[in-house]
């Protein structure tokens, strides 16, 4: 449930990951490599850096570099192709402009002869990663470039002689470093004040564009990422439920039992009776996708009385 800035672990210092996932969504996050998401079936609701979309069947999804993005998609049957790869696979040239739209429709790979390009490219990396022949840095790395490289040329990119956003980027680089921040001083006092302060907005306007750009509100979004962490202590620690709870952000006992629960769906001592947690599939965040409510009607119910 990584909900913030997302550091991958890959099997050796070759900075490419493959993996395919079905019925699946994902917290809000950033992540320094790009990201294509490949709908092999079904369909996905994406949100990249507040550009809301579905995607169906033979779509591909691109999120570059340093983009926020999450998938409230749990209730939607999905089987869905992930590659991640460092931004040192293309050399230089990867910070030309980016894609006016992060989604690349089924008509649009086909009407730029990319279709099978894609599926050859899905198959050579999870082949080459999972086989490690000799050369397979290499015939991976000249795989991900041609086809980067040919939807580079045909997919519409921001003109290159436009000017940029200054105000607009330096807003998302702000939230990142808010996002990271969250991530190594989650067990500290971080109020919704202290956060709109840090980014120079109002509290109201700081609330509206966190929860535009995330999918949630901000203290919900903090209680996960507290959560998270007290599920781990928990699982691998022999600490008392009130470290735990300390230790994670939670004044006492009480507030985080109450919270673990309306995040998890159980109690911390419920938790680990649990044989097998899947904490992707225990959250608010999935069940309240479940109700459809998700983005538009998400409220500050969870922490209201706090």
């Amino acid at each position: 449930m990584k909900a913030f800035h997302e550091v991958r672990s890959y099997d050796s210092d070759f900075m490419v990951w493959h993996s395919n996932y079905k019925n699946i969504g994902f917290l809000a996050h950033w992540h320094k490599e790009i990201e294509l998401i490949y709908v092999r079936s079904g369909s996905c609701r994406l949100s990249i850096t507040d550009v809301n979309f579905t995607a169906h069947a033979g779509d591909l999804a691109v999120c570059e570099s340093g983009q926020i993005h999450y998938s409230d998609s749990h209730h939607m049957d999905n089987s869905l192709d992930f590659i991640i790869f460092d931004t040192s696979i293309l050399g230089g040239l990867f910070e030309n402009p980016h894609f006016v739209h992060p989604l690349v429709t089924k008509e649009e790979l086909a009407h730029y002869g990319l279709s099978e390009r894609l599926a050859a490219l899905i198959d050579i990396v999870s082949e080459e990663l999972e086989q490690k022949k000799p050369y397979y840095q290499e015939i991976v790395i000249s795989s991900l470039q041609t086809f980067w490289f040919l939807l580079k040329r045909s997919h519409p990119r921001a003109e290159t002689n436009s000017v940029p956003d200054n105000r607009r980027t330096r807003m998302l680089a702000d939230f990142q470093s808010l996002l990271s921040y969250i991530d190594d001083h989650y067990a500290d006092n971080i109020s919704l004040e202290y956060a709109a302060a840090d980014m120079n907005f109002s509290t109201g306007y700081f609330s509206k564009i966190f929860k535009k750009l995330m999918g949630i509100n901000f203290v919900t979004y903090l209680n996960l990422v507290r959560v998270e962490h007290a599920a781990y202590e928990l699982r691998n620690t022999e600490q008392k439920f009130t470290e735990i709870a300390l230790n994670c952000g939670f004044n006492n006992i009480r507030t985080f039992n109450r919270v673990f629960k309306e995040i998890t769906g159980c109690t911390p001592s419920e938790f680990l009776q649990i044989p097998d947690p899947d904490i992707y599939k225990r959250t608010y965040y999935n069940r309240r996708s479940e109700e459809r409510e998700f983005v538009k009607h998400d409220s500050l119910t969870l922490v209201k009385n706090f």
